[in-house]
């Protein structure tokens, strides 16, 4: 399982929209939790003026101390505050989170889309994005509710999980099953599926799309079925899924978005070709427009111990 949260912030209150989540994980999972702010080289840089006695060495130690005052009461707001280390690196944000999440085996990195506004913001196309393509880490994604949404507790009681049919998406399965027992989550498998695109081979050929449609519904429910068995023969008590007919992204935000209290489950990668999901289509569009956390497992990635 999961050894330690690695939850970056940037001081911001967006940024800090993660914590609700990151509470909840460490509690749940009973991990340490590594509160993580990164310093900008051109930060330092701008305050640096050797002319007034303004040295780098100095520049940066203050700047550090002034971090660890920012996240030493962040720490203290954790259930268990003797649990979670605070940290401050000078660098480029999305290759520290990245490095040092990977020199981390079972680190999971949880991080929200957005942190400060304008030019420094975090969001997807930014140092966001540059984590979720770059990290072989599961990483946990959370868009900001706004002010407030940085306190108290979060309260997870269903994870959905997001499938397409293929072995790389159900490599989220295995974390998927070990969150559903420590947290003690309902599992709802979903799978969207859409018409095939039927070749024309003659001027009077007309396909049955009705027979068409049905086919794909009866194959995906057959799937579907398939993986809830398996999951329940693992010892999981409560696992049901959803067919969903549409474009995959919208049907998932809808149907998140209809109950409360969910955790979205998905892999970066899944079926090849013009289906695939890949980072710009349905992955990041769950994550833009969802407003539940979303676990991403990298198909890549190895699996949990």
């Amino acid at each position: 399982m999961y050894k330690k949260i690695l939850v970056p912030l940037d001081g911001s209150q967006l940024s800090e929209g993660v914590l609700p989540y990151a509470r909840f994980f460490a509690k749940q999972l009973k991990i340490p939790v590594e509160l993580l702010q990164v310093i900008e080289p051109e930060t330092v840089s701008t305050f640096s003026d050797p002319a007034h006695g303004h040295y780098v060495d100095a520049v940066e130690a203050g700047m550090k101390a002034s971090s660890l005052d920012y996240l030493e009461p962040v720490a203290g707001s954790f259930p268990d505050p003797s649990a979670v280390d605070c940290s401050v690196e000078i660098g480029k944000p999305a290759e520290v989170i990245v490095d040092k999440a990977l020199a981390q085996a079972g680190a999971l990195v949880a991080m929200a889309t957005h942190g400060r506004s304008g030019l420094r913001r975090w969001l997807l196309g930014s140092v966001a994005e540059k984590v979720l393509r770059a990290t072989n880490n599961h990483l946990l994604l959370v868009r900001p509710a706004g002010r407030n949404g940085a306190s108290g507790l979060a309260r997870l009681v269903k994870v959905l999980v997001a499938l397409d049919g293929s072995p790389l998406a159900e490599r989220v399965l295995p974390p998927v099953a070990v969150l559903s027992r420590k947290m003690d989550m309902e599992v709802v498998l979903l799978q969207a599926y859409t018409l095939p695109q039927v070749a024309y081979v003659a001027d009077d050929y007309a396909p049955n799309m009705d027979q068409i449609a049905q086919q794909t519904r009866e194959e995906a429910k057959s799937y579907l079925e398939e993986k809830v068995e398996q999951l329940q023969a693992e010892g999981l008590r409560r696992v049901s899924y959803v067919l969903l007919d549409g474009d995959a992204a919208g049907e998932i935000i809808d149907i998140a978005r209809r109950t409360p209290d969910n955790l979205v489950a998905m892999c970066t990668h899944g079926r090849s070709g013009i289906g695939r999901w890949v980072l710009g289509s349905v992955t990041e569009r769950v994550v833009r427009h969802s407003g539940d956390p979303v676990l991403v497992v990298r198909a890549t990635a190895t699996g949990l111990d």
